[in-house]
């Protein structure tokens, strides 16, 4: 059963897409520390995987990092199905949780995740510059957080403007929720630190596209936070800041009208030409 095991995590398994021309592959639990399996920290071994999603026989595709949700303290990575079979990659990722860690180790992870796919993505036939880093509400709170702030990617000597788009879902712009609890915060009392994206607003920044749910059924003032980041990084002079609000749809329900968006994004950056 071990050796079964171990021939499907390395090897994963292959299917068809639904429109024949194209195949996928599907590798899962992949240690995104380099010596996570040297550390006797088991919950680092048991959370600190990622699974990618991929077209074989394709290059120099897109590779959407996706983070998922559950207010830090819940949540398994998957692979949206949505975004399968779309001529993308989807590197899927799970990080410790609260309360067996606190701030900054889920940042920290996300920052890891996120350089071992810049370091591995061409040996799967990625473009390594056309990597979009996303995730709904936790997940999206992690990408922005990443993304706009430079300290966690360059302790892997990554550069977060190499991100070729951060596109969060309804992700905390204040500080997380779960973070402010650690330190006491009520709930509802709002707090930008260095926990914050808004903190880390600048003008060079990558493609930033912003997408909550309907004002009056978003949680926590969530679409407000996602509009005043946007603002702000206008203001200080980023040309690519837009925001998207979902008429009609709550916190939870968003994410499946906003992954076409998702997709066009990173299809209109594809586009763009590079320097």
């Amino acid at each position: 059963m071990k050796k079964a095991l171990l021939f499907f995590v390395l090897f994963g398994y292959s299917f068809i897409s639904k429109d024949k021309a194209i195949e996928y592959v599907l590798n899962e639990n992949i240690n995104y520390y380099e010596d996570a399996l040297s550390k006797s920290d088991s919950y680092l071994k048991e959370r600190c995987v990622l699974d990618i999603y991929y077209p074989k026989e394709v290059k120099n595709y897109s590779t959407i990092v996706w983070f998922h949700g559950g207010g830090l303290t819940g949540g398994n990575k998957f692979i949206p199905e949505s975004l399968k079979d779309k001529g993308v990659a989807i590197v899927a990722v799970n990080y410790r949780l609260n309360p067996n860690v606190k701030a900054p180790t889920y940042i920290e992870d996300a920052a890891a995740a996120v350089s071992w796919v810049f370091k591995n993505i061409q040996n799967y036939g990625g473009d390594r510059s056309r990597i979009f880093v996303s995730g709904h509400s936790a997940g999206g709170y992690l990408a922005s957080m990443i993304g706009l702030d430079k300290s966690w990617l360059s302790t892997h000597d990554i550069d977060a403007n190499d991100i070729a788009g951060l596109i969060p879902f309804s992700g905390h712009t204040i500080t997380h929720l779960t973070v402010r609890k650690e330190q006491g915060i009520p709930e509802y009392q709002p707090v930008v630190d260095k926990y914050s994206p808004l903190y880390h607003i600048r003008a060079d920044a990558p493609p930033l596209l912003l997408i909550t749910g309907d004002r009056e059924l978003e949680m926590l003032g969530r679409y407000e936070e996602n509009a005043y980041l946007a603002r702000m990084m206008k203001v200080i002079g980023h040309k690519e800041t837009v925001l998207l609000e979902l008429d009609g749809y709550d916190h939870g329900g968003m994410a499946y009208p906003a992954f076409p968006l998702l997709l066009k994004e990173v299809r209109r950056i594809e586009t763009i030409e590079k320097p």
